[in-house]
C-alpha cells in the first residue's frame, strides 16, 4: 500500500470544470506537476494563471477533424501504458520521445445529458459521443500499478490531501480503486450510447411505435442510475436503493409521468414499500378518465371509486373500507383540492403514508403541510402508461409489455339469457378496470362504480369469491344503503359453477370475466339459473 508513484505530470482534460483550476493550481503550486491540457480545459486553466502544456505541443501533431482526433496519439497512450518497471518499455518510450505521463484527469462530453432532450438530432447525438476521453481513462485505468486516474471531480480533494501525506505520491490502493471507478462509468457511458442508437433504430428505421408492445429484444443492456438508498428494504435487515431508467431506454420503458421522478413536495423520502404501494396505486388510478381514486394497502386496492371530482371519489373510495385505508395510500388523477384533504385529515382523521396526484392546489398544499410526515408527490400529470415491466428473479430478469384495461368493450360477449342492464354494465366495466389491481387470485365486487367487496389473492377462486363478498356486505351495513345489486368481476376464468353459485348466494347480479374455460357451459348455466348477466371479455388479467 506504499506511496510508490509520485505524480511529475498530468494531463487534464474535462467537459465538466467544477474545481478543475483548483485541482490543477495544487498540483503545480505544492507538487510542482507539469499540465498537458486541450481544448477549453486548457483555455479555463491558462485564464486562471496556471502554466499548461498544449496537447498539440507535447504531441507534435494539431488537433483535427473538428477536436474528433486530438489526444488519439502514441505519445498520449504510450505515456499512459508504459510499464515504469519493464526495460523494454522504458527504452521504447524513451526511443520515440514518450514523456511518461502520471495523472490523468478526464470526464465525458455529456451524452446522457444530450440524449435525454426530446428534441436532440442524431447528427448532435453522435457528436456528443466522446472517443479520446474514455480511450485516455481506460488506458491509464489498465496501467493502474504507475498511473492516478481521476474521472470524477469529488475525488480531487482526497488525491491533493494523500499526496500531501506521500510527498506527492499515490498509494497503490487508491490508484485501484480510482480504476475500477473508472471501468464502472465507461461501462455506463458505452451502455447508455447502445441503448440511445439500438433504441433509435427499433424507433425510427423500424418505424416502431412507442406506445404499441414491442418483440422482446434477444440482448437488452440496462442503463439505470441510483437517485437514492432507501432506509432499508421490504423488512429492515434487507438493504435497500431506488434507481431509474436512463436516456432513451427510460423513454421506451416509462410513462410520460412516472412515480420514479415524481417530485416529492413535502414529507421525508419513500421508503422500499412505500415505492411498491405507490406505483401499484398510480397504475391503478391512470385507467380511469372519469375523476377517479384508488386506497392501496399492501399492493391490493382496498378502496376503489370514481366520482364526479376528486373529493368525491375520495370519499366513496374511502367508504369502502376506512379500516384498511389506515396507514394506505391515496391516489388520484386529478389536481387535488383542498376540500379532499380536509376531508381525509379532518373529517375522516386518516393516517395516510403517501398521497400521489398530478398537481395540488395552493390552499390544499398549506393544508397538507400541517402533517410533515405525509410524503406528497406530484406527478405533473396522470397520462398514459409504463411500456414494460421487469421483475428480477434468481439469476435473470423477466420482461413483459406492462397490462392494462385496453380492451374494446364493443367486442365483449354476453353468453347468458339475461343481458346487463346499463347500469350494471357501467359497474362491469368499472370492476373490470379495478380487478386487474388485486393480486390473483382476484375477485372485485362493485356496486355504484365503487370497489366495496375484494377478494386478493387466495389459492382459489371460490375462497376469493367469497371473502369479496363478505367485505361488500360489510361496507353495504356500514354505509347503511341495501346489500344487493352487486357486480364482479374475475380476473380469470371461472374453473367450475361454484364461483357463480357463492356470488349468486351474496346478491351479484352481473358478472364479467375473461372466459375461456374447458367448463365455461357450467358456469353460464349457473348464470342463467340464477338470473346473472355474464359478459366475457376475452382477456384475463393475472397479477402476481
Amino acid at each position: 500500500m506504499g506511496a510508490e508513484r509520485k505524480i511529475k505530470r498530468a494531463l487534464i482534460s474535462v467537459t465538466d470544470k467544477t474545481g478543475v483550476v483548483e485541482f490543477a493550481q495544487a498540483l503545480v503550486n505544492d507538487f510542482g506537476v507539469e499540465i498537458i491540457s486541450t481544448g477549453g480545459t486548457a483555455k479555463v486553466l491558462e485564464e486562471a494563471g496556471v502554466p499548461v502544456k498544449p496537447i498539440e505541443q507535447f504531441t507534435g501533431y494539431p488537433e483535427m477533424m473538428d477536436g474528433r482526433v486530438k489526444t488519439l496519439h502514441p505519445k498520449v497512450h504510450g505515456a499512459l501504458l508504459a510499464r515504469r518497471d519493464s526495460e523494454q518499455h522504458m527504452a521504447e518510450a524513451a526511443e520515440h520521445g514518450i514523456e511518461l505521463i502520471d495523472l490523468v484527469c478526464v470526464n465525458l462530453y455529456e451524452f446522457e445529458k444530450t440524449v435525454a432532450d426530446p428534441d436532440v438530432t442524431f447528427e448532435n447525438a453522435i457528436e456528443h459521443i466522446d472517443i479520446g476521453g474514455p480511450s485516455m481513462l481506460r488506458s491509464a485505468a489498465k496501467n493502474n500499478d504507475s498511473v492516478t486516474v481521476v474521472c470524477d471531480p469529488a475525488d480531487y480533494d482526497a488525491i491533493l490531501d494523500e499526496m500531501r501525506v506521500h510527498c506527492g505520491a499515490t498509494t497503490k490502493n487508491t490508484r485501484r480503486r480510482l480504476a475500477a471507478k473508472v471501468y464502472t462509468r465507461t461501462a455506463a457511458y458505452d451502455t447508455a450510447i447502445s441503448l440511445w442508437l439500438n433504441t433509435y433504430l427499433e424507433l425510427q428505421e423500424q418505424a416502431i411505435d412507442p406506445e404499441e408492445p414491442f418483440d422482446p429484444p434477444s440482448i437488452i443492456d440496462l442503463h439505470l442510475s441510483k437517485v437514492q438508498d432507501l432506509r432499508y428494504g421490504e423488512n429492515p435487515h434487507q438493504a435497500a436503493a431506488v434507481y431509474r431508467f436512463d436516456g432513451e431506454f427510460a423513454q421506451l420503458v416509462s410513462s410520460a409521468n412516472p412515480l420514479v421522478g415524481a417530485e416529492l413536495i413535502q414529507g421525508k423520502p419513500l421508503s422500499y414499500n412505500n415505492l411498491l404501494d405507490a406505483d401499484a396505486a398510480w397504475n391503478a388510478v391512470r385507467e380511469f378518465d372519469e375523476p377517479a381514486c384508488i386506497i392501496l394497502k399492501h399492493q391490493n386496492p382496498c378502496g376503489s371509486a370514481i366520482g364526479s371530482d376528486a373529493t368525491e371519489a375520495y370519499d366513496r373510495a374511502f367508504a369502502c373500507d376506512p379500516k384498511s385505508a389506515f396507514g394506505g395510500i391515496i391516489a388520484v388523477n386529478r389536481e387535488v383540492p383542498l376540500s379532499l384533504v380536509e376531508h381525509f385529515a379532518d373529517q375522516n382523521k386518516q393516517f395516510v403514508e403517501v398521497l400521489i396526484a398530478p398537481s395540488y392546489t395552493p390552499e390544499a398544499l398549506e393544508r397538507l403541510a400541517k402533517r410533515q410526515n405525509l410524503r406528497v408527490l406530484a406527478t405533473g400529470g396522470a397520462e398514459g402508461h409504463a411500456k414494460l415491466e421487469l421483475r428480477s428473479v434468481d439469476g435473470g430478469m423477466l420482461m413483459q409489455s406492462v397490462d392494462t384495461v385496453d380492451e374494446d368493450s364493443t367486442e365483449f360477449t354476453c353468453p347468458t339469457t339475461r343481458k346487463p342492464t346499463d347500469a350494471e354494465m357501467r359497474d362491469l366495466l368499472f370492476a373490470w378496470n379495478v380487478v386487474k389491481t388485486v393480486k390473483s387470485n382476484a375477485i372485485l365486487v362493485a356496486k355504484d362504480r365503487a370497489g366495496i367487496g375484494m377478494g386478493p389473492g387466495q389459492p382459489n377462486r371460490v375462497d376469493s369469491a367469497l371473502l369479496a363478498c363478505e367485505r361488500a356486505e360489510e361496507a353495504c351495513e356500514r354505509m347503511g344503503v341495501s346489500a344487493s345489486g352487486f357486480v364482479a368481476a374475475s380476473d380469470a376464468f371461472f374453473p367450475f359453477r361454484d364461483n357463480v353459485d357463492v356470488l349468486a348466494e351474496h346478491g351479484v347480479t352481473a358478472i364479467i370475466q375473461p372466459g375461456g374455460s374447458v367448463r365455461d357451459d357450467e358456469s353460464i348455466k349457473a348464470c342463467d339459473d340464477h338470473d346473472i348477466a355474464m359478459i366475457f371479455t376475452g382477456t384475463r388479467h393475472f397479477r402476481h
